[in-house]
């Protein structure tokens, strides 16, 4: 089941939330989510150095606010907050809603963040780095700054090799099947010159303490 189960939808409301809370009428949901879709994926290809993991989306009336979460927020600012105003247009242009607010928040340790930790090995692919190098150097980073355990899969084309396999290597224990354990799960592509890469990161930071019994009698 930890296999076939994402392990953030599958945490939601014990340790995780929505990325995208609002609510739509039967006949306006598939268009919210397309424009969710679309904003997303324009910011990904627009911020692509900026390191950014996750994009929370809040619909309120007529009002749109975008939380960017990011490691680089200077570079998602810009000088005196001028990039921030185009990032309002652009954002405009793509929904049906005006009035759009933009919000950055900072994320402190990008170390320990899955998502970034598989862009990362996935760049490194990219650039022909080997594979259980890239996997052992970005899980061993991870524990150093406080990660209780990490798991790192790639599947494809490894080394170029003609048989697609899988590979993984992991730190500590990732306890998939506990719901309270906050696990964070990221993933990403390596474009390679023979083929897709996948890479799946996996990181167990803490485990939510049980409520005290209430006492009988």
């Amino acid at each position: 089941m930890g296999q076939k189960v994402n392990p953030i939808g599958f945490r939601i409301q014990m340790n995780r939330d929505w990325r995208s809370r609002w609510y739509a009428a039967p006949k306006e949901y598939a268009l919210m989510l397309h424009e969710d879709l679309k904003i997303r994926a324009f910011l990904k290809k627009k911020l692509e150095q900026a390191a950014v993991p996750r994009i929370n989306i809040e619909r309120a009336s007529q009002r749109l606010r975008v939380t960017i979460f990011t490691a680089r927020p200077g570079i998602v600012i810009g000088r005196k907050g001028s990039e921030i105003d185009k990032l309002k247009e652009d954002i405009a242009a793509l929904s049906t809603l005006k009035e759009v607010y933009v919000d950055i928040q900072e994320i402190k340790t990008p170390e320990t963040n899955a998502q970034l930790i598989a862009e990362n090995v996935a760049l490194q692919l990219e650039r022909r780095i080997s594979f259980r190098r890239a996997m052992k150097k970005a899980a061993q980073t991870a524990m150093d700054f406080g990660a209780q355990g990490v798991k790192v899969r790639c599947s494809g084309r490894l080394g170029g090799s003609e048989i697609a396999r899988t590979e993984w290597h992991r730190l500590g224990k990732v306890p998939l099947h506990t719901i309270r354990a906050n696990i964070d799960y990221g993933f990403a592509e390596a474009l390679t010159t023979y083929g897709k890469i996948g890479v799946k990161a996996w990181i167990f930071k803490e485990e939510k303490k049980q409520e005290a019994a209430a006492k009988v009698g």
